[in-house]
């Protein structure tokens, strides 16, 4: 009954930024947790960066610094800036949200998935 579209990926060069979006649509629904994850090929899909409604955020630690989540909760929206690209960033980038919890959750737990952005940093 939810989708969820991503855009804003692309190719940059190593130190550049993207700004990754994402926005749920659907029939009388309402979202709580949202969140990024990412998989590169040969890896496991791994998380990003989680937000509640309340705005209370979680990061990787490798993403620490470099990547800021946000949302838009009148838009059913969350975003994804990251700056400070290294290769090792390079992956898809699978946008995620969920509707009756509102606290981090693993990557078997959210109700709804998008079909993912690629992210590629490359000289």
């Amino acid at each position: 009954q939810v989708q969820l579209v991503e855009s804003g990926g692309g190719l940059v060069h190593p130190g550049g930024s993207l700004r990754l979006s994402c926005t749920a649509s659907g029939n009388s629904f309402y979202i709580y947790a949202m969140g990024w994850f990412r998989q590169a090929p040969g890896k496991q899909r791994e998380l990003v960066a989680s937000i509640t409604s309340g705005e209370r955020t979680n990061y990787a630690d490798s993403v620490k610094g470099r990547f800021t989540i946000s949302r838009d909760g009148a838009k059913n929206a969350v975003y994804l800036q990251m700056n400070s690209l290294k290769p090792e960033d390079t992956a898809v980038y699978y946008c995620n949200a969920d509707g009756n919890r509102d606290y981090e959750l693993g990557v078997d737990e959210y109700d709804y998935w998008g079909q993912g952005t690629q992210v590629t940093v490359s000289s």
